[in-house]
């Protein structure tokens, strides 16, 4: 596996480490996670949002005009607002979200907070999740943070994946190691 990254991740992770650096220099690093976090939900719920950040072809005066108004209209903090004109100003808008997810991955390491995926058969409650969650984080000694959903097609059981480590109790996967157990016999 190649450890080189990418222009755009690296990039992504500067300016992310840049931010986090200013916020926490400010004792403003909560409210920017805050506005972040908000942030992050407008982008991925609004198409147009991300057709102009995206484009581009918009000019750098648009640019920092919607950046403005939607800081204005979330209130974000000024660190944040002066932060996304200068990544209009600098030509880097489109490198937005990966920004945030850059941000909020740092974030959560600097918390001691490692984020997993949990994917189910069915749906759990907020409790089963949050019980799933507590087992886990004793035996690591981290405390994690699930990226949930459902997948109908593991007939049953879980699927969890903290890094590199899977642990899959599906009966799909139960399933497929007989198929090939067979197959071999």
């Amino acid at each position: 596996m190649s450890t080189t990254k990418s222009f755009s991740t690296e990039t992504s992770e500067r300016y992310a480490l840049a931010l986090y650096e200013i916020a926490c220099e400010s004792s403003e690093i909560d409210n920017v996670e805050k506005n972040l976090k908000e942030l992050a939900a407008l982008y991925k719920s609004s198409d147009d949002l991300k057709k102009f950040i995206k484009n581009p072809t918009k000019s750098l005066e648009d640019q920092i005009k919607v950046v403005n108004q939607i800081s204005e209209i979330m209130q974000f903090t000024k660190i944040l607002k002066s932060f996304l004109s200068i990544l209009a100003t600098k030509r880097r808008i489109f490198f937005l979200n990966n920004i945030i997810n850059s941000f909020l991955k740092l974030i959560s390491k600097k918390k001691g907070i490692i984020s997993a995926s949990l994917i189910s058969s069915k749906e759990l409650s907020d409790n089963e999740i949050k019980k799933i969650s507590e087992d886990l984080s004793k035996s690591i000694s981290s405390k994690i943070n699930f990226n949930y959903k459902t997948d109908q097609e593991l007939i049953g059981g879980l699927k969890i994946q903290i890094g590199s480590i899977m642990i899959d109790s599906s009966i799909k996967n139960k399933l497929k190691k007989y198929e090939q157990l067979m197959l071999e016999n």
